[in-house]
């Protein structure tokens, strides 16, 4: 695979997470491009919460059925043997505990492994979703964003200021810029992107995080 940068990156990051036959829900926007960068070898079954179990690659809109339209109102598609249901299953698939995990994008992360991503103060809100059900029942949540906001400030932060999607639910945060493992000790800085150093993400985060011995290269 070529060198990936940017939201590529953080896509093809993530989709290592997954194992053979998990089941997985991806969130809109950055978070459905995961199935793009599956590794070889790797079969999921995606669930969506508008209804589907078994997603494949989002198809371009010149290959897309009109049927088949994921959350972010994209074209999507279906695995053989996939299924499709209605919203109250779907949720029960999350409330019971039965998706293995999710990823999902955010405004803000802290270090304690909260999350906050469903509502900007002074904007109209559409709702948070499913995310808020997805943090209380999913044992692995995978943050996949953008290090920064378009303003430089910092999305990863000592403490979220906007109103709490989860608390204390996070393991994982991959930007373009680094990986962090969340841990009961705090913020782990595992992997550093290409062309960054443990400096320049120290001065671009809010977050405390501890740098161990040993930091890896985020790769595809």
């Amino acid at each position: 695979m070529a060198e990936l940068s940017g939201r590529a990156l953080i896509a093809a990051r993530c989709a290592k997470f997954f194992k053979d036959g998990d089941f997985v829900n991806l969130g809109i926007g950055l978070p459905l491009m995961c199935v793009n960068y599956l590794p070889e070898g790797v079969d999921l079954w995606l669930e969506a919460e508008i209804g589907i179990v078994g997603c494949g690659a989002s198809p371009s809109w010149d290959d897309a059925d009109p049927d088949l339209i994921d959350a972010g109102g994209q074209p999507a598609s279906v695995i053989p043997g996939g299924s499709v249901h209605d919203h109250a299953n779907s949720f029960a698939f999350i409330r019971g505990g039965h998706i293995d995990a999710a990823v999902l994008g955010t405004l803000q992360v802290d270090q304690e492994g909260s999350i906050a991503n469903w509502t900007i103060p002074g904007k109209l809100a559409p709702g948070m979703g499913g995310a808020m059900d997805l943090c209380s029942g999913v044992k692995k949540i995978i943050v996949a964003t953008d290090h920064c906001e378009k303003s430089g400030k910092s999305k990863i932060l000592k403490e979220c200021t906007l109103p709490l999607t989860g608390k204390n639910c996070v393991t994982d945060i991959v930007t373009e810029r680094c990986y962090f493992e969340v841990t009961p000790e705090g913020l782990v800085l595992r992997e550093i992107a290409p062309g960054y150093t443990v400096e320049d993400i120290k001065a671009c985060t809010e977050a405390d995080f501890i740098v161990p011995d040993e930091v890896g290269i985020m790769q595809a």
